[in-house]
């Protein structure tokens, strides 16, 4: 398998160099995002507790879309409240999508009919984080074939980057990212640039798109193809890689910014990885077993049910007198052999969750999905 690296135009650094004129990572939010930190091992287990609620303990919100803010096209219920509540209290918010497909103006108009008020300046999406990436290691007017849809083609614009849609250009870059139209001939165009030398950039590597008849495949499916057919692998844009986080600091100008997602793997692995707070909402793919299962890299900051914990304090998870892990009215215990994870008590049920996440984050062994199961019948909890 080739390493992208090597197909990084002579003029060009290398991956992990910082493009000419940029920060080194330090104070600044976006310049810290930007940087890969690895495995979160070093995190605290959490989750945590915050004595304010989150929509005045954080700056700007970034949200994901699908599972979050609506689900199916139909906006999720409440979610358009709690934003307007949370705003109302000085939060901000930003909408961060992996999804390269449309253009800012469109999401923030579905957005909008779904009653979140939301202009293009709301929106961050993967496309942009990839048009950046590639504006900083090409010259201005470089041509990039683009194999995907209108919001990377505007995107590159934007960036003052020129795309073409034909190997025969000798573009300096691909640049591919879903789309619900993209051709077989325009994938084969992208495969003869690539392995005539030219940058292999996604948008994101998602393996699958949710949709209303069910899982079907995304960019990263398609990644998979030109992959097979060029043995060489991208540089990925969008979530859980640093750049579309980055990119989401560096629009919004967050100075303490709160990531929100429904997806472990993509919107929370994303936030730690970009040294950013997260918090997980029940509305969408993860599940509360998903949740105490979580590996290091993927344990969001809070829990809520949904967006309503933006307008909420949350409480502590504490160590119990008579060992275990105690939140609210509820303590979770792990049995010493791993055998066993144990819930008692009584009270709200997203206080059971975090007790029985720090149960879990806490052990030296994995917690099997029949335990963590088991520990979660009875609570009224998304399943």
């Amino acid at each position: 398998m080739i390493s992208n690296e090597d197909h990084l135009p002579d003029s060009l650094p290398a991956a992990g160099a910082a493009p000419a004129g940029t920060a080194s990572p330090g104070a600044d939010p976006a310049a810290r995002a930007a940087a890969d930190p690895g495995p979160a091992g070093d995190r605290a287990p959490g989750p945590r507790g915050s004595d304010q609620p989150l929509c005045a303990a954080y700056d700007v919100a970034l949200l994901d879309l699908d599972g979050v803010v609506y689900l199916g096209g139909k906006a999720i219920p409440g979610a358009a409240d709690a934003l307007a509540q949370a705003a109302r209290a000085g939060m901000r918010a930003a909408f961060v999508t992996n999804n390269a497909s449309r253009s800012p103006s469109r999401i923030a108009a579905q957005l909008a009919g779904l009653g979140v008020p939301a202009t293009a300046a709301d929106v961050v999406t993967s496309a942009q984080a990839a048009a950046r990436l590639l504006a900083e290691r090409l010259p201005a007017g470089a041509r990039v074939l683009v194999a995907g849809g209108t919001g990377l083609r505007i995107a590159l614009h934007e960036q003052n980057l020129r795309p073409v849609s034909s190997a025969a250009e000798h573009p300096a870059a691909v640049v591919q990212g879903y789309s619900p139209d993209l051709s077989y001939a325009l994938l084969a165009e992208a495969a003869l640039a690539i392995r005539a030398g030219a940058w292999y950039v996604a948008t994101n590597a998602d393996g699958t798109l949710p949709t209303p008849r069910g899982p079907q495949p995304g960019n990263g499916s398609i990644i998979e193809l030109l992959v097979t057919a060029t043995g060489v692998q991208p540089v990925v844009a969008g979530k859980p890689e640093p750049p579309l986080h980055a990119e989401s600091v560096r629009r919004t100008g967050a100075r303490h910014p709160l990531v929100v997602g429904d997806r472990l793997d993509t919107d929370i692995e994303g936030a730690v990885r970009g040294h950013a707070d997260s918090l997980l909402v029940l509305t969408g793919v993860s599940t509360p077993a998903d949740a105490i299962l979580a590996p290091p890299q993927s344990r969001p900051t809070y829990l809520a049910r949904d967006l309503g914990g933006l307008l909420t304090a949350h409480p502590e998870v504490t160590q119990a007198a008579e060992g275990g892990w105690a939140c609210g009215g509820w303590t979770a215990r792990l049995a010493p052999d791993g055998g066993k994870l144990g819930l008692s008590g009584s009270g709200d049920p997203m206080d059971a969750l975090r007790a029985l996440c720090r149960a879990a984050w806490s052990a030296d062994a994995p917690v099997t999905r029949d335990l963590a199961t088991a520990a979660l019948s009875g609570l009224d909890l998304p399943s």
